[in-house]
């Protein structure tokens, strides 16, 4: 086995003791080490990471470096046994991060989407999967990820709350039920055990396979029924992933209460710590952020500042 290989497992092992799942990461480093075994590489260089990570040739300047770091980070550790392994200076593909605007869905984007995922082709279960598991992430604001991990134990109906585990951050939390979401949920559990009556493992939405569902299929049948309802355009009119993404439903949960609040005279400044704890945010400056990334938040939260204004200066 190459050296290289061999340090890249070790190093994904001990990532992986202190808490980290490396999910995107070690498919990229794997991706790596093998573009060094077909050129008979067996130490990291500057120039072999730069190529590597100018792939492919049309991604954005911010994909070119986020794939150098995760070469560069590896090149770190390597250093410290391997004398011979050249770091990347930071800086080499520099960009402008600029986080993108989100989609605010609307009340009858969300029913089609759902209504649309409701009429999916079928062995047993898949439509029921997609138009509940939908459903559930624009009224929660759950990460995608979250809401596809959960459990059975985890969805507590009697009590009406769903117990988050293993999140972006390594937090758990709990996010608490409406009544609709529970009865939805509910009838979602009831078909369910319907069509697998034995389930053999412990997810909560399944596939027709009785398989836990993966994100990369949750996000293609999402792309699907996007084109189908319309928002976005048949599949080779613009480049792949255009258009709104499903990870925009947890951006509609968090602007609409943001919006909900400073229409209603709530103090916004107070309230969104909790909101931030809801969505299981580290900082709440990424909570923040909705307020400059939502042109309608933005514009409320101007009007109510210059009110502010108005009753200190009266």
């Amino acid at each position: 086995m190459n050296t290289l290989r061999t340090a890249l497992d070790e190093y994904l092992t001990i990532r992986r003791s202190l808490g980290f799942e490396l999910q995107r990461v070690a498919p990229y480093l794997y991706d790596f080490v093998s573009l060094a075994e077909q050129q008979g590489v067996s130490h990291i260089s500057t120039e072999l990471a730069l190529q590597w990570a100018r792939q492919p040739a049309t991604a954005q300047p911010a994909t070119w470096a986020q794939r150098l770091s995760i070469v560069r980070r590896f090149a770190t550790w390597c250093s410290a046994g391997d004398p011979q392994t050249e770091i990347p200076p930071q800086g080499l593909l520099p960009h402008r991060y600029r986080r993108k605007p989100p989609h605010i869905y609307s009340d009858d984007e969300i029913v089609r989407l759902v209504c649309a995922a409701a009429e999916l082709p079928s062995n047993g279960l898949r439509a029921q999967t997609y138009s509940t598991f939908f459903g559930l992430l624009a009224v929660t604001g759950m990460r995608v990820s979250e809401a596809l991990k959960l459990d059975r134990p985890d969805v507590d109906l009697r009590q009406g709350v769903l117990t988050i585990r293993r999140t972006k951050f390594g937090k758990s939390r709990c996010v608490p039920l409406h009544a609709s979401s529970r009865a939805a949920l509910q009838r979602y559990a009831d078909q369910r055990n319907a069509v697998f009556p034995k389930l053999s493992i412990p997810a909560f939405f399944v596939s027709d396979r009785g398989r836990r569902v993966t994100e990369w299929s949750a996000r293609y049948t999402f792309a699907t029924i996007s084109r189908q309802v319309g928002l976005r355009v048949p599949a080779g009119k613009q480049r792949h992933g255009r258009g709104p993404r499903l990870h925009d439903m947890r951006h509609r949960f968090a602007a609409r209460t943001l919006i909900d609040w400073y229409r209603t005279g709530v103090d916004v400044e107070r309230e969104i710590p909790k909101l931030a704890t809801y969505l299981g945010h580290v900082h709440v400056n990424d909570t923040y952020w909705y307020i400059e990334g939502v042109p309608e938040l933005l514009q409320l939260a101007t009007e109510r500042l210059a009110e502010q204004h108005e009753e200190a200066g009266s």
